[in-house]
C-alpha cells in the first residue's frame, strides 16, 4: 500500500507534505471542518499521534515511530481513496473551538448558525440570560443545541430529530457535556411528536439542498446521511413545513433561526411575502435568515 512512503518519510514535516501531496493529487473536496488540504493533514496528524491540536512547531523535526507512520498512512489512504471525511475518521468534529463526538450517523458539525450562537444572537437576543427555552429542529449531532445551552445559561434546550440513530450520537454529546437535564432529546418528525409548548428561539439547520445539488454533492458528502442533506426539488421540502408550523410552538415575542445554504434563490421564489432579515457570518450574507413570530403568522 505505502511501503515506499513508510521507508522514506521519517518527521512529522515529511508525512504532512506527503498527505498535502495526496490530497491534491486525488482532488479531495473540504468543508468538513477545514477548507484546505494543510490544515486537515495537519488536523490528522496531530490527532493519530496524540498531540494538542494547537502545537504543531515544536514537533515538526521530531521523528515519528513505524508504527505511528503506519496509523497516519492508513488515515491518509482512508482520506484519498475512500473519500472518507476527517471527522469520521477521527470520531470528533470541532465547533467554535467545541468538540463533538460524531460518527456516520449524523453529518458533519458545520452550521455557521455556531457563529451566531457563540455571539449570544446579539443583537437580536437583547439579555442572554433572558432566554428560558430553546428548541433545536434536526438537532443531528446536538452540537447546535449544546452551543445554544452554553450561550444561554438559564434556558432549557430541546433538541429535536427524525432520526434514532442520530439521537444516539445527539445524547452521547449531551452526557460528555454534562448537560443531561438541560438539554433533552425527542425524536420527533419535525414539530409532530413534540408536546405543546412555547420557545423563546427555534434554531434549525434543517435538510435543504435542492435535488440537482444533491446529484453533484462530492463524493465525501455521500458518507452522510441523505436524510439530512436532501429538501426535495427546490430544497424548500422541509423549510415550507418549518415556516408553516412554527408560529404554534414560538412564544409571542419569540423568533426563528433558520440555515438554508446556498439556496436563497429558491426561498425567495418559494416565499416571495416573507421579508426576513439575512444574517451575516464569516462567510456568507444569504444563508441564515430570522423570522419572528409575527412574521410568520402573516
Amino acid at each position: 500500500m505505502h511501503a515506499s512512503a513508510l521507508e522514506h518519510l521519517h518527521t512529522l514535516r515529511d508525512l504532512l507534505r506527503y498527505a498535502v501531496s495526496r490530497f491534491h493529487e486525488n482532488e479531495l473536496a473540504f468543508g468538513h471542518g477545514s477548507d484546505n488540504a494543510w490544515d486537515e493533514a495537519v488536523y490528522l496528524l496531530l490527532h493519530s499521534l496524540h498531540l494538542p491540536l494547537d502545537r504543531l512547531e515544536p514537533f515538526l523535526d521530531a521523528r515519528v515511530l513505524p508504527e505511528e507512520k503506519e496509523r497516519f498512512l492508513q488515515l491518509i489512504q482512508q482520506r484519498t481513496v475512500e473519500r472518507i471525511p476527517a471527522a469520521y475518521l477521527t470520531g470528533e468534529a470541532w465547533l467554535q473551538g467545541h468538540r463533538f463526538l460524531v460518527d456516520s450517523r449524523v453529518i458533519v458539525p458545520r452550521s455557521p448558525i455556531s457563529e451566531l450562537l457563540a455571539e449570544g444572537l446579539t443583537p437580536w437576543v437583547a439579555d442572554p440570560d433572558e432566554v428560558q427555552s430553546v428548541l433545536d429542529l434536526c438537532t443531528g449531532s446536538g452540537c447546535l443545541a449544546i452551543l445554544a445551552a452554553l450561550a444561554f445559561h438559564n434556558a432549557e434546550v430541546d433538541a429535536v430529530d427524525i432520526s434514532e440513530q442520530a439521537l444516539e450520537v445527539a445524547q452521547k454529546n449531551i452526557d460528555l457535556y454534562g448537560l443531561d437535564g438541560r438539554v433533552t432529546a425527542y425524536r420527533s418528525d419535525l414539530f409532530e411528536r413534540l408536546p405543546e409548548s412555547e420557545y423563546d428561539i427555534i434554531i434549525c439547520n434543517p435538510p435543504y439542498v435542492n435535488s440537482d445539488s444533491m446529484q453533484a454533492l462530492p463524493q465525501e458528502y455521500r458518507h452522510e446521511p441523505d436524510l439530512a442533506l436532501a429538501g426535495g426539488d427546490d430544497g424548500m421540502e422541509i423549510v415550507s413545513r418549518i415556516l408553516r408550523d412554527a408560529p404554534r410552538f414560538l412564544k409571542p415575542e419569540g423568533m426563528l433561526v433558520l440555515e438554508i445554504g446556498h439556496e436563497y434563490e429558491n426561498f425567495v421564489q418559494a416565499f416571495p411575502d416573507l421579508e426576513p432579515v439575512w444574517l451575516s457570518t464569516e462567510n456568507s450574507s444569504d444563508h441564515i435568515l430570522l423570522l419572528t413570530r409575527e412574521q410568520l403568522q402573516s
